[in-house]
């Protein structure tokens, strides 16, 4: 028990970090430097003030300085992020330190994915880039396949994974462009998948696509329908994709066999 209370409170300190990365990357600042501030009076939050969840609870979610309210988004990412890593270590409890680590920054890296796209429809490339080519290293050294969790995903499987979510969605994104004469994938989503491909395998892409494909139906059509917003228009889909490839992640090889049984 005391392992998961600690794997909680590390993903809810993460969580706290990622709110800055959140908050900082779309505007091309320094996630290091200076220190966290209010948004609204730039007043610097100290220490105990930015305790994940506690200090929100303790402060009712407004700046102790000028008590201007605080976005909700802040704990809420602490608390996501913190139950991601407990999920990580519970369905991967017997793999090595390594591929926990590597678990825990990849899932970490989807929730900043997943905010900065719905709040900016952008995925940034200071994620994806860098973390595509590391994924096929990992994937060919450490990685487990998340369908068949006692073997190494290995460099074939790796790459196959990274060529299948990057040319699909790009062969996507090039015949939406022919056939409706505007964008229909962004270039964003094009190299998360990549990155998503490297970590999880083929397998994986096909099970994240569908899943992201059917929230983003499902949640798209009911904002149609509840908030008036027009067919056709704009949406994030990183979001969606992010959802299916945690679902692939934890869960891939479950569906897998339930599909086949």
């Amino acid at each position: 028990m005391m392992e998961y209370i600690f794997i909680f409170i590390l993903g809810a300190l993460i969580g706290s970090f990622l709110n800055v990365c959140i908050y900082r990357m779309p505007q091309d600042l320094s996630i290091v430097m200076p220190s966290s501030r209010c948004p609204s009076c730039g007043t610097p939050i100290k220490f105990y003030d930015n305790i994940p969840v506690i200090s929100y609870m303790l402060l009712r979610g407004r700046c102790r300085s000028c008590k201007a309210p605080l976005s909700l988004r802040y704990p809420l990412v602490e608390l996501l992020n913190a139950v991601l890593y407990v999920t990580v270590w519970s369905r991967f409890i017997g793999a090595s330190s390594g591929v926990l680590l590597v678990y825990f920054v990849f899932v970490s890296a989807l929730v900043v994915i997943i905010f900065i796209d719905l709040d900016h429809q952008i995925i940034p490339d200071s994620i994806t880039l860098p973390g595509i080519p590391l994924a096929v290293v990992l994937g060919s050294t450490i990685l487990p396949d998340p369908f068949l969790h006692f073997e190494l995903l290995g460099f074939k499987s790796s790459v196959i994974g990274v060529l299948a979510g990057g040319g699909s969605f790009y062969l996507i994104a090039v015949t939406g462009k022919a056939i409706f004469k505007k964008d229909a994938m962004g270039m964003g989503d094009i190299k998360m998948m990549a990155l998503v491909g490297g970590v999880l395998g083929w397998k994986g892409v096909v099970l994240t696509t569908f899943i992201g494909s059917l929230l983003g139906s499902v949640i798209g059509v009911s904002l149609i329908f509840l908030k008036g917003r027009e067919w056709g228009s704009r949406i994030p889909f990183g979001p969606y994709l992010a959802a299916g490839a945690l679902v692939s992640l934890f869960w891939g090889q479950d569906i897998l066999m339930w599909y086949l049984g």
